[in-house]
């Protein structure tokens, strides 16, 4: 059985042709339409949406809703090998996967605006592709597992770093609150993902970099299988499959995007918000600035490559 790189063979879900759905908010209502792929004998342009019911209209007109409905999100830790030589100083975190979990309530959609609180000082980008799980799956085999997935997005695991000392074992509010998980524009099929390079922009300048294949640890096709040994995922839930090195903490004001190429690119704004209510009244452990909460928050610069430092630098002075 195929648990590690490169596959044997490359299964179907990312077998060509490629095709994207989008579920958008057109006129007050949803709708789920497909990108076209190319310009067509009807005179369809390629890159625009048609909708479910014949219409075609351009994406960059509409609203995007997140192309999921999940009963839950499931993450992995850490799957990059950036990421655990950044962190652990091991190229392999831990001898298998480890999880946590993000409500539904997270959910964003491409363009949305992602919520920082006014007594958060730690945000951080985390860019990763999400996999959307197509049908019902228990006790399956990692050869099995890609029979079981619809197929894949962008997605930003954004992270309130500030509550890493009391959620440390949870993740509950330093991954839960709403807005955290912008995903779409929408998911794909038909692309391999392993020939794929995933980045993430601030305002415009590259501060995440990934080879997919070349950092993968494990595959979904491996995460699938161990969390369905215990656990049925159903139709729309979400798998986050981890991010490279260099996570770190955005501003107020700051556009925040995911890119994989051939999946597409996501993308969100972050806004200040007021501090909640109970704030003030002392409920609830606060925000903190611990040295756990920087070594997440800040990561550890010594570690990761001099031009993400220095591109992060530059977008902190030029906010688009």
């Amino acid at each position: 059985m195929d648990f590690e790189f490169p596959l044997q063979a490359i299964p179907e879900v990312m077998r060509g042709p490629r095709v994207e759905r989008r579920h958008i908010l057109l006129g007050g209502s949803a709708f789920w339409g497909t990108i076209v792929e190319a310009d067509d004998a009807r005179g369809d342009r390629q890159g625009m949406l048609r909708i479910d019911d014949g219409r075609l209209v351009d994406p960059q007109t509409v609203t995007h809703l997140p192309p999921v409905d999940p009963s839950k999100i499931i993450a992995v830790h850490i799957s990059y090998r950036s990421r655990s030589m950044e962190t652990r100083n091991k190229p392999k975190p831990t001898d298998t996967p480890t999880y946590f979990t993000k409500p539904p309530t997270s959910l964003n959609g491409h363009g949305g605006q992602i919520l920082k609180p006014a007594d958060c000082r730690y945000l951080n980008y985390e860019s990763e592709y999400a996999v959307v799980i197509g049908r019902t799956c228990r006790n399956v085999l990692p050869d099995e597992a890609w029979d079981y997935i619809e197929g894949f997005c962008p997605a930003l695991d954004m992270g309130l770093q500030d509550f890493r000392d009391t959620d440390q074992g949870s993740m509950l509010r330093v991954k839960g609150a709403d807005t955290l998980l912008p995903i779409g524009p929408g998911i794909v099929r038909g692309v391999n993902l392993f020939e794929q390079t995933l980045r993430t922009y601030r305002n415009g300048r590259v501060v995440q970099e990934a080879h997919i294949g070349d950092e993968t640890i494990w595959g979904p096709h491996y995460v699938i299988a161990d969390i369905a040994r215990h656990i049925t995922l159903v139709p729309g839930d979400v798998i986050l499959m981890g991010t490279p090195c260099h996570s770190r903490s955005v501003d107020a004001g700051d556009l925040v995007e995911c890119e994989i190429t051939g999946l597409g690119r996501l993308s969100g704004r972050v806004v200040q918000i007021d501090a909640p209510r109970a704030a003030a009244l002392g409920v609830g452990h606060p925000p903190g600035d611990s040295p756990e909460v920087r070594r997440v928050a800040l990561g550890f610069d010594e570690r990761v490559p001099e031009r993400f430092k220095e591109n992060y630098r530059l977008a902190a002075q030029q906010p688009e």
